[in-house]
């Protein structure tokens, strides 16, 4: 496996074909023709005497020998390109990119319009956004599978960037003549109705609760379920009460027959952070989107 045996240029190809995951993407990416993508693969597979990726449903997945050579390859691939990569600018006019964003549901509904409307100047941009485990966003993100990933605030190693992107306050939701927000929403009768709490996890309290408890209070749950906008649809239909952040309350609230009220006591805001890999931090398309999702407005 000498080196001068190898065309550097496969190197590039193969880190494509491991973060697409597809080899159309791939040839996309690369401004190339499948086949020629395809034979690129086969010259690596001789190369190293492994098939390196495994065809999986419409996903091209890297064999164990795959990942520890990009393990192996990555820091000197990336050294590499932020070296080319001082000596060339990026022209978003001109020149062709997909971005991939991770991203959790209530923030797409948030950031994702707002977003496309920054990049309407820019019809030859792509967006991805997927939502992936927490545990594995710093993977993602040094594997080059990730450009950004937008989230709370989350323990990261110091191979990770991240920044304030936005805060947003909590709100209460309440069905259009709710009795209990009659004459307004104070903390007897937020404690007196029954909640709504929106959580992934299947157990436990929300950020509102560890508030409230400070206050020597406790609320009483009738309904935990995975998702905002179902909930929604639920306090609309009932007389629970929902607690959740505002930006996205305000976009649904727009569509359906519910009041949003600032809640009867001080609640912790949610901090909303930007996380990126340090080893693409300088990178030129990147710099450019990361100044970008900066300059989106903290509200709708």
């Amino acid at each position: 496996m000498a080196l001068n045996r190898l065309d550097l240029n496969l190197l590039h190809v193969f880190d494509t074909i491991y973060r697409e995951g597809s080899l159309t993407r791939a040839a996309r990416a690369l401004h190339l023709t499948q086949p020629a993508v395809s034979h690129s693969l086969a010259r690596l597979r001789d190369h190293f005497d492994d098939p390196l990726f495994t065809r999986q449903g419409n996903q091209m997945v890297p064999t164990p020998l795959a990942r520890r050579f990009l393990e192996s390859m990555r820091p000197g691939l990336n050294q590499v390109q932020s070296a080319v990569n001082q000596f060339h600018a990026f022209d978003p006019a001109s020149q062709r990119k997909t971005y991939t964003l991770g991203l959790r549901d209530v923030l797409e509904s948030t950031f994702l319009p707002q977003l496309m409307g920054k990049l309407a100047p820019y019809p030859d941009m792509e967006i991805v956004s997927q939502r992936i485990p927490r545990r594995d966003m710093e993977t993602q993100l040094a594997a080059g599978k990730l450009d950004f990933a937008i989230d709370v605030l989350l323990p990261v190693s110091n191979q990770t960037s991240h920044e304030l992107l936005r805060q947003d306050r909590l709100v209460v939701l309440a069905r259009k003549g709710h009795p209990a927000i009659k004459d307004g929403l104070d903390m007897p009768a937020y404690l007196k109705a029954k909640h709504v709490l929106v959580s992934s996890r299947t157990e436990g309290p929300g950020i509102e609760d560890f508030e409230l408890s400070r206050h020597g209070v406790q609320r009483s749950i009738r309904l935990r379920c995975q998702h905002y906008y179902a909930a929604c649809r639920v306090v609309e239909n009932s007389d629970l009460l929902l607690t959740m952040p505002e930006t996205y309350a305000r976009i649904i609230a727009e569509r359906g027959e519910i009041e949003v009220m600032s809640p009867p006591a001080q609640m912790p805001s949610i901090d909303v952070h930007l996380y990126w890999h340090k080893a693409y931090e300088r990178e030129p398309a990147l710099v450019w989107f990361r100044n970008l999702l900066r300059s989106l407005p903290q509200h709708q």
